[in-house]
């Protein structure tokens, strides 16, 4: 599979928080649980999962919001969007909404989480379903694969 050509760029909506990504995605997903959904007024929310230290914001100041609780939901404090979710203090990982890239053209979800809570339309072409969230061992397995054959950059 071809490298995945980075960094990346990425920005909120009103261009005031900006970031970059300097390491490849551990996995892309959606995620169909009832927050994600209210969160993005939407039918699920898209996800990067990134290690942390590939990734930096460059410009703004991301605020906190949704639940004020784990997890640790970061939005642009002018436009509000959606930026990021931080994952526990301990995790090495972030999950970047896939769409605040740059160029979201090539995203395609790899996996999906809350499958249980999902809205009954909706049928997305993933190579993994789960009816709540992988495990953590289910993730390492999930992450080689996707590492071999998930969708890259043209």
């Amino acid at each position: 599979m071809s490298e995945w050509n980075l960094p990346w760029e990425a920005g909120c909506r009103c261009g005031q928080v900006r970031m970059k990504i300097s390491a490849p995605p551990v996995v892309t997903m959606a995620c169909h649980c009832v927050g994600c959904q209210k969160m993005t007024a939407s039918a699920f929310s898209l996800s990067i999962l990134l290690p942390k230290d590939g990734f930096e914001v460059t410009k703004g100041k991301p605020v906190v919001g949704g639940m004020h609780g784990y997890p640790v939901h970061y939005f642009c404090p002018h436009c509000m969007s959606w930026i990021f979710t931080g994952l526990r203090e301990t995790s090495p990982f972030i999950n970047l909404r896939a769409t605040m890239l740059d160029d979201a053209t090539w995203f395609e979800p790899f996996i999906e989480s809350c499958v249980g809570e999902k809205l009954p339309w909706v049928n997305l072409p993933v190579a993994h379903s789960y009816a709540q969230f992988p495990t953590m061992e289910d993730y390492e397995v999930l992450a080689r694969e996707f590492a071999e054959k998930g969708k890259r950059p043209a």
